[in-house]
């Protein structure tokens, strides 16, 4: 039988992606590729929402002390956007392969309603719940049935999204399935903190401050302080900068963008301001990124 990292090999070439450096959506909505020739030293990085699944290559990431290693038959579920530091080492020669899925509120919420059993989960640690655990033999076997339905684009369309379902249900009874239950508890300080973080993701750019972020979430600046910290190990402003920072290295790397243009873009009114706080956050100077990339 066909290996997880094998059925994304497969699939990789058949959309001629061999020489993708990074991740690509697929057919089946919520579900992402990722692949990479090598592996990157340390370095800062925003990880986004959702289940992330390694199979071939190894991770690891460090948030505040805290460090998570996980590699082929293991995977995350990483509730919220976290800006951390991730150094990604291959096997061999061989290329790093990984798939995320993405959580649908409404889908989650579905399944949570469906699933009676999960009532002993419920709870509000606030916590944001970074480490791995193995796929267990139902969710490799769900895996790989969504690797081979995205083979055949017809089978993508009718079966996709119901092994996605599936996936996220044997992922909401496992041992990481808190993560999920406090994210539908819109009440809970977790899922609060969650919506403001969707929030700061579409408007990092405009003139974004605490009062304003914990009005959104619907609490006191003091408790919203701490519980912002208690999810993301950062406080809101730190989260922002690093945020900020991440989308103008995407906007120079990706775009092109000229340092000062992408300073104003993601928010910055100062761009001596923005490249100190660059060159801080990614040891690397604005100017020095942009002749690596042209080079």
């Amino acid at each position: 039988m066909n290996t997880i990292s094998e059925l994304l090999q497969r699939y990789i070439s058949s959309q001629s992606l061999d020489t993708l450096e990074g991740s690509r959506s697929t057919i089946i909505p919520g579900v992402h590729i990722y692949r990479a020739s090598r592996g990157s030293a340390r370095q800062p990085f925003v990880y986004q929402s959702g289940i992330i699944v390694m199979a071939q290559g190894r991770k690891r990431i460090y948030l505040n002390g805290q460090q998570v290693d996980y590699g082929p038959g293991r995977y995350l579920v990483q509730g919220v956007p976290l800006p951390l530091e991730c150094e990604a080492h291959s096997d061999g020669n061989l290329p790093l392969l990984g798939i995320s899925i993405s959580i649908n509120p409404a889908l989650l919420q579905e399944l949570i309603d469906a699933t009676p059993s999960l009532g002993q989960k419920r709870g509000d640690s606030g916590d944001c719940g970074l480490s791995s655990d193995r796929l267990s033999p139902n969710m490799s076997d769900t895996l790989k049935r969504l690797l081979e339905a995205l083979l055949s684009p017809q089978d993508a369309q009718v079966l996709g999204p119901a092994i996605v379902r599936e996936f996220i249900y044997r992922i909401l009874i496992g041992p990481k399935g808190h993560v999920l239950t406090e994210l539908a508890q819109h009440d809970g300080h977790y899922a609060r903190v969650a919506r403001v973080l969707v929030h700061m993701h579409r408007h990092y750019a405009e003139d974004l401050n605490v009062d304003a972020l914990s009005d959104y979430a619907g609490m006191s600046p003091s408790s919203f302080h701490r519980a912002f910290r208690q999810v993301t190990r950062e406080t809101p402003l730190q989260y922002l900068k690093k945020l900020r920072l991440s989308k103008a290295k995407e906007l120079m790397a990706n775009e092109g963008r000229r340092a000062n243009e992408a300073a104003i873009l993601v928010g910055y009114r100062s761009p001596s301001q923005f490249s100190r706080e660059f060159k801080r956050h990614f040891q690397q100077a604005p100017a020095r990124m942009l002749s690596q990339r042209s080079a």
